[in-house]
């Protein structure tokens, strides 16, 4: 589904009738849904900024245009959209995205129903590893129900009792149905083979018969295989990785753009930054910290 315009700035709409159960971090965020949220400073051990559970009715919609942490969302009830490499995709029941720091990340209620879900707002220091790599599923199936009662458990105990050994029991709760969904060992050994190989020669012309042949599938098993593993084509998991690599190349050094299109595997400079914007949300001449390093 092609993604309508959006725009360049933060975004945040929504109805007065919203519901949040959030828990914070810290207290410095004083926006209103999270200025009376409860504190749980064990969040930031884990790279958390905030997580929680919403109702949404419509209008709603977030734009976030430079977020410098990974971004995790399931689906409980209603259904919703995400922009995923440039192009709106169904969020539903029984499904949930897992989107990286470094890009613009925007999501919305997709009917005039009311859309439930919960989250997990990632932030990313320098030289930490993001907890959304390029390997993790996009948007594939999981089982929100027990992560959302988990988010509300803590949520009760932060607001009342507030034991600090529940906090914890609850706290990995959380996490450890938000790593299920990202877990390395759960992605076919074959896929993990494939996309280490390609990011190994990202400037290679690689079409979709040199993908399934390097693990011997033919093109269709190669391309169910990767939907069902990772929510995209073969062809999008290429192009995001190769997104990703021009993105920290145009962070870390002074390369110009020509050359770092040539370096992952694109020709064409006009083809390569009407991709990254695309997928990034901003033309490789002003992506955010170009010139920075």
């Amino acid at each position: 589904m092609p993604a309508r315009q959006l725009p360049m700035v933060e975004t945040d709409l929504q109805s007065s009738l919203a519901e949040r159960w959030a828990i914070a971090a810290d207290s410095t965020d004083r926006r209103d849904w999270l200025r009376k949220a409860p504190v749980c400073s064990l969040l930031k051990r884990h790279q958390i900024v905030h997580l929680g559970v919403a109702h949404m009715p419509p209008p709603f919609e977030i734009v976030r245009t430079n977020l410098g942490g990974s971004y995790f969302l399931a689906c409980l009830a209603g259904e919703g959209r995400v922009l995923v490499d440039g192009r709106w995709q169904r969020v539903r029941p029984g499904q949930a995205f897992l989107l990286p720091p470094g890009t613009r990340q925007a999501f919305r209620s997709a009917s005039d129903k009311r859309w439930d879900y919960c989250w997990v707002r990632f932030r990313e220091e320098p030289g930490q590893r993001p907890f959304a790599t390029g390997s993790v599923p996009v948007l594939a199936k999981f089982r929100g129900e027990p992560l959302c009662h988990a988010m509300l458990g803590l949520h009760e105990e932060l607001t009342h009792a507030a034991v600090p050994k529940l906090i914890d029991h609850w706290l990995q709760l959380v996490l450890g149905y938000v790593w299920q969904f990202s877990e390395p060992q759960r992605v076919d050994e074959r896929i993990w083979q494939l996309w280490a190989e390609v990011e190994s020669r990202l400037s290679d012309p690689w079409s979709s018969r040199d993908l399934a042949k390097l693990i011997h599938l033919s093109e269709k098993q190669l391309e169910r295989l990767c939907r069902q593993e990772l929510g995209r084509t073969p062809r999008q998991q290429l192009i995001w990785l190769r997104m990703r690599r021009a993105a920290e190349l145009l962070c870390s050094t002074d390369m110009k753009v020509e050359t770092i299109a040539h370096q992952v595997g694109y020709q064409n400079p006009f083809v390569f930054s009407t991709t990254f914007k695309n997928c990034m949300g901003w033309p490789p001449s002003e992506y955010p910290g170009r010139g920075t390093h």
